[in-house]
């Protein structure tokens, strides 16, 4: 299931929440996801596979192009589309959502409409009219709409349950215990960009990178990372670094955080920063730095392991056995600051 939208919509928030940890990058910027990133739900009796993408956006460089193929390929491979969408007051379509729009048409796949950010909306009457656009729109394509806030968990048992509804029977892919089938370094690469994004603000808005040069599993006791933030100018160079070190020093204590609690361990990180010219515009820069053309995962439908299920269970239980995976007032365990509430963009 790909759950596409907007940049800065609200996916990797609702991702985050719905797997009660921190797995995705989040920041108040548009277009801190630059990958796909498959989570693995695991709601009682059945196994759910979100794929968090790209926000789709008018590309203008390799890198942005690199992103939105992201998004289309996620589109082309779902069984479900899980559409988020700010909610309005309004029934306007902003342009960038009549792009999107036009994707989701031809693509012809079930979908759930996910209206976010409701908690920012005085007249909830306006959303009566926002769904009826979309719904006329999407007309039999679209099963459900649930308005959620994904910062504060509203509505995300509800969504859940739709979504599981829209999806074929199908088999389960992964283990129980599994959360995402990224490497642990992927992740980490992610944590350490995350902090970049929010430590440099507006001075080193997208040409920062990060590579984890070495990482080395220690558990129970350490594990100790080597990773390299990569600049595209010699002048971004100091930006990152700061006053002596200091800057980068609080991206390092920021991300480790972090990173002991995905890990579960004590972690030893050492950053490094370099100047790679121009990355983001060549192939072989992007290539080098992660952004080549990885395969795209297999998204499977939602299955009790090696078992089929009839999905109609999920909307049978009772809101206090949903609630074990499901928090409606609380957001994720280690999350940042929420990119929807951190400040004015």
């Amino acid at each position: 299931m790909a759950l596409i939208g907007r940049p800065n919509v609200g996916k990797s928030t609702l991702l985050n929440h719905l797997l009660g940890t921190k797995l995705a990058a989040t920041t108040h910027k548009p277009q801190t996801t630059r990958k796909n990133l498959l989570g693995i739900l695991q709601p009682p009796g059945g196994q759910l596979l979100l794929l968090d993408t790209p926000g789709y956006h008018q590309a203008k460089g390799p890198l942005n192009r690199f992103m939105v193929e992201q998004a289309r390929r996620a589109i082309d491979d779902a069984d479900v589309i899980g559409y988020l969408v700010e909610a309005r007051a309004d029934n306007a379509v902003t342009p960038g959502n009549e792009r999107l729009l036009k994707v989701v048409e031809a693509a012809g796949k079930p979908v759930v409409l996910l209206l976010n950010k409701i908690d920012r909306l005085k007249d909830k009457q306006g959303l009566l009219l926002q769904l009826q656009t979309y719904s006329d729109r999407l007309g039999e394509r679209m099963k459900a709409a649930v308005p959620i806030s994904a910062y504060r968990g509203d509505g995300l048992t509800e969504a859940v349950v739709e979504l599981a509804r829209a999806l074929p029977e199908g088999q389960a892919f992964f283990d129980d215990d599994r959360l995402t089938d990224a490497s642990e370094r992927a992740v980490a690469a992610e944590f350490i960009r995350e902090k970049v994004m929010l430590a440099t603000k507006e001075e080193l808005p997208y040409s920062a990178a990060v590579t984890i040069d070495a990482f080395e599993d220690q558990r129970p006791k350490i594990v100790r990372i080597l990773a390299t933030i990569h600049v595209e100018r010699d002048s971004q160079k100091p930006i990152v670094i700061g006053k002596q070190g200091e800057r980068v020093k609080r991206i390092g204590v920021a991300a480790r955080r972090d990173l002991e609690f995905f890990l579960d361990s004590k972690v030893y990180l050492e950053l490094h920063v370099r100047v790679t010219t121009e990355w983001s515009n060549t192939p072989r820069g992007l290539a080098e730095l992660g952004y080549g053309e990885p395969a795209a995962p297999d998204l499977g439908a939602l299955a009790a392991p090696d078992t089929d299920v009839d999905l109609s269970a999920l909307a049978d239980l009772s809101p206090e056995e949903l609630a074990g995976w499901v928090d409606e007032d609380s957001s994720s365990d280690g999350d940042p600051p929420d990119p929807d509430h951190a400040g004015p963009k």
